[in-house]
C-alpha cells in the first residue's frame, strides 16, 4: 500500500479507537494511538493474513503482548475486513465479543488472548518455534509496551528467541516513555532498550513509529537479517494523533467524553 492510503487509513484506526472507547466509557486509547501506524502497516502491508480465511495455513501472525491496546487491533481488523466496524464499536459492551483485551476464542483475526503482561512474547517465541519445526513459512510479530518490558518473563523471552536463533520473530517496541504511573524512567527505569537487547543477541532497529517509510525499511531489514530475531524499537509518542492526549500519561486508560471525543475526530478528519 502506499504512503498516503497508509496514513489515511492509520486515521481511520485511530477515530475507531476513539469512538469505540468513547461508547464504551472505559479503555486505553494512550497507547492504543502510540501503535496505531506500526500496526496499519503490519495489517496493511506487512503481513500475509486473509480476512476471509482467518485460520489460513502458512499466515503470518501477530500478538498484541500489550493487550490492554485491544483497540488498536480490533479497529485494525475491522479496517481490514474480518468483521464490521459497527460489531467493533460494542466494546466493553455485556455480551460483546469485543472485551477489553483480546479473546481468541470470540474474535476472528486474534492469535493469542493477552492481557497478562509479558507472556504475549513469550507465546510469540513458542509460535515463531514451532513455525521452524513444522516449516511453516509464516512469519511472527509481537508489539511490546515499554512499561511492559519491565515484566520478568521478557527477559526470559529476550535470552530464549536468539538462542534458538528465531529469525522468523519480529518483535516491535511501542517506546512512548510512558505508563499507567507516569513517565518510565520514574516508575522503573528500562534504559538502555537498544544495548540491552543487543546485548541478548537481537538485531535491533531504530524508528520513528510514526513515519512508515521507516516503519516499512525496518520490516524490510528484518525479513534480510538471517540467524537473528529482530527487535524494532519504534519512537512513539502516546495519544498520538489526538492534540490533548499526546504525551499525558492520564490518558493511559481514559475515556474520552462526548466534547472531548468530538475534537478528537475532528482532529483525526472526522468519524469512521
Amino acid at each position: 500500500m502506499e504512503i498516503k492510503a497508509l496514513e489515511k487509513t492509520a486515521a481511520e484506526i485511530r477515530a475507531g479507537i476513539v469512538e469505540a472507547i468513547s461508547n464504551a466509557g472505559s479503555g486505553h486509547p494512550g497507547g492504543s494511538l502510540s501503535a496505531a501506524d506500526i500496526v496499519t502497516a503490519l495489517y496493511f502491508d506487512e503481513m500475509n493474513v486473509d480476512p476471509k480465511n482467518p485460520k489460513m495455513e502458512g499466515r503470518d501472525k501477530f500478538i498484541l503482548s500489550k493487550g490492554h491496546a485491544g483497540p488498536v487491533q480490533y479497529s485494525a481488523l475491522a479496517a481490514k475486513g474480518y468483521f464490521s466496524k459497527e460489531d467493533f464499536l460494542t466494546l466493553r459492551k455485556i455480551g460483546s465479543k469485543f472485551q477489553g483485551h483480546p479473546d481468541m476464542n470470540k474474535v476472528p483475526g486474534i492469535e493469542m488472548s493477552t492481557g497478562s503482561l509479558g507472556q504475549g512474547f513469550s507465546v510469540a517465541g513458542g509460535m515463531a518455534m514451532a513455525n521452524k519445526l513444522n516449516h511453516d513459512p509464516g512469519r511472527i510479530y509481537v508489539l511490546l509496551g515499554d512499561g511492559e518490558i519491565q515484566e520478568g518473563i521478557i527477559w526470559e523471552a529476550a535470552m530464549s528467541i536468539p538462542h534458538y536463533q528465531l529469525d522468523n520473530l519480529v518483535a516491535i517496541l511501542d517506546h512512548n516513555g510512558l505508563q499507567i504511573d507516569g513517565k518510565n524512567e520514574d516508575v522503573m527505569n528500562v534504559a538502555p532498550v537498544i544495548e540491552k537487547f543487543q546485548a541478548f543477541g537481537w538485531n535491533v532497529i531504530q524508528i520513528d513509529g510514526h513515519n512508515f517509510e521507516e516503519i516499512l525499511d525496518a520490516f524490510k531489514q528484518a525479513r534480510a537479517c538471517k540467524g537473528k530475531p529482530t527487535m524494532i524499537v519504534a519512537e512513539t509518542i502516546k495519544g498520538k494523533g489526538v492534540s490533548f492526549m499526546e504525551g499525558n500519561a492520564g490518558w493511559h486508560g481514559k475515556a474520552p467524553n462526548a466534547d472531548e471525543t468530538k475534537q478528537a475526530l475532528a482532529e483525526l478528519g472526522g468519524d469512521r
